[in-house]
């Protein structure tokens, strides 16, 4: 039987919104903070958040031209409000002005996504101290000094969506990564107990575990086994994921970005504490 067309489009956006996938603009009037966001994960899921509606809080490293055009695509092609941050996230006196700052436009922030981490790759009794400080800093205690300090807010409204990029590091381990392993542990751990503070207040905090995701940094490292070893890029891909996802396949920007936006539907209200795991099956093993 062939459905009347109006009838047929209300089921079509009555399944979308059940299932989280929708693309309507659902987070119109929300904004989001997202720190690492000028490049790879966190520039994808700025994007998808803006997609939805939602005003975009971005923090990153880059020059002044590569910033003021990432504002403007991001604002004309989305119609939403733009704003960034230079923080240096290792730096608590800089974060602290950057949240002044951000609560003098915006009151209360609806959407916080932890992103933000760089890597040292080091045996630990050659591990520099200061990038263990460094690395910890950025990794765990800006996420923590981030929701202590939006937090408030959310609780006013009773809703909030804080989504911790964590990784398949944030559970199992590898050597010569001490310090990301940690944080990524300790990630995790936090994940849990905001989760559990704020069960009751429609505030749900979830952290994202990807694998290893297709960003210039992963692309370099293929690269580098493609010369090593004279292969093709594809066939260096594969012998380099084969080593960690069974899927022998990496994670692509957009999974994590599109997963970020579906935690911030009215879906996954009562998903929190969760740790999701996008790694091929990796941490499977």
């Amino acid at each position: 039987m062939r459905l009347p067309i109006a009838f047929g489009r209300i089921i079509t956006r009555a399944m979308s919104s059940s299932t989280g996938a929708t693309t309507e603009r659902f987070l119109q009037g929300r904004s989001a903070l997202i720190t690492g966001s000028t490049s790879g994960i966190g520039l994808g899921i700025a994007k998808s958040l803006a997609a939805r509606g939602c005003d975009i809080l971005l923090n990153g490293f880059a020059d002044e031209t590569v910033v003021n055009r990432l504002k403007n695509d991001i604002s004309s092609n989305h119609g939403v409000n733009v704003h960034f941050f230079s923080t240096d996230l290792a730096k608590p006196e800089e974060l602290n002005e950057m949240c002044n700052s951000i609560k003098s436009m915006y009151p209360v922030v609806d959407i916080i996504v932890n992103n933000a981490g760089f890597q040292h790759v080091s045996p630990i009794d050659e591990f520099p101290d200061e990038k263990w400080h460094d690395l910890l800093e950025v990794l765990l205690g800006a996420p923590f000094r981030l929701i202590k300090a939006f937090l408030p807010g959310m609780k006013t409204q009773n809703y909030g969506r804080v989504i911790n990029i964590s990784s398949a590091h944030g559970i199992i381990a590898s050597p010569n990564k001490s310090a990301y392993v940690a944080a990524k542990h300790g990630l995790v751990g936090l994940t849990k107990v905001v989760a559990l503070e704020t069960a009751e207040m429609n505030i749900t905090c979830n952290s994202i575990c990807p694998g290893y995701v297709e960003t210039p940094i992963f692309e370099f490292q293929v690269k580098s086994l493609a010369e090593k070893e004279s292969l093709e890029y594809t066939e260096a891909k594969k012998k380099f994921l084969s080593n960690f996802h069974p899927s022998k396949e990496a994670v692509r920007v957009t999974d994590v970005a599109e997963m970020t936006t579906f935690l911030c539907t009215d879906a996954c209200r009562n998903m929190t504490g969760s740790q999701i795991t996008m790694d091929g099956a990796w941490t499977a093993k």
